[in-house]
């Protein structure tokens, strides 16, 4: 059976290169042989203000935590999560960390998280390694299954003036394929993949 698996958009500022560079990674793994479901998801849409929820997530039932959040917020976000068997976040470096948008909505849950393979793409100035660091240990305390390989795509000032029409340009493109980048996504998926079938 097909399983779903979220491309996550992470940042909310405008103008934003993270869906042209979530867009970019799922044109890379769209091309291996897989039957699993792919969508993006933009946290953005999602209307999750800071943090706001009385219980704690992890005291929550595990077995169907979505009724017992206090905000229809939550419980919209929790149902959504619930639809996924894996994801892939693909970030921007803020600071030497992940945007405050990404960590808030990782807070609002936990069983809904745990024990889903998750993979990290980051991007920044220097790729973002402090960035996937970070959010490594965040999905590790929400004991996620975290794939080993987290791609890191350096831009440029340019790069988000560069995207043609939907899509990253020629340049930034050539660029992350001869530094390895394209090799790494594909590699990442397809761990992703492995641990998302149980091998």
């Amino acid at each position: 059976m097909s399983k779903k698996i979220a491309l996550v958009i992470c940042s909310t500022r405008e103008p934003r290169l993270n869906p042209f560079i979530a867009r970019y990674v799922l044109d890379i793994i769209s091309r291996q042989n897989c039957e699993e479901s792919l969508e993006i998801l933009d946290i953005s849409e999602q209307g999750l203000p800071l943090y706001n929820e009385p219980a704690i997530p992890s005291f929550l039932p595990e077995a169907d935590p979505t009724p017992h959040y206090v905000h229809q917020h939550t419980q919209a976000w929790s149902a959504k999560i619930r639809q996924y068997s894996a994801f892939i976040f693909v970030t921007p470096q803020y600071n030497w960390s992940i945007p405050a948008s990404l960590k808030n909505a990782l807070d609002y849950l936990y069983y809904e998280w745990k024990d889903k393979p998750a993979a990290i793409v980051t991007y920044g100035g220097r790729g973002g390694g402090k960035a996937a660091d970070h959010l490594r240990g965040i999905i590790q305390g929400l004991h996620m299954n975290a794939v080993s390989i987290s791609p890191g795509l350096v831009v440029k000032v340019t790069t988000l003036e560069s995207v043609e029409g939907q899509q990253i340009g020629v340049e930034d493109k050539g660029r992350w394929r001869e530094s390895g980048a394209e090799e790494q996504v594909s590699s990442m998926f397809s761990e992703l993949i492995e641990k998302v079938h149980g091998h």
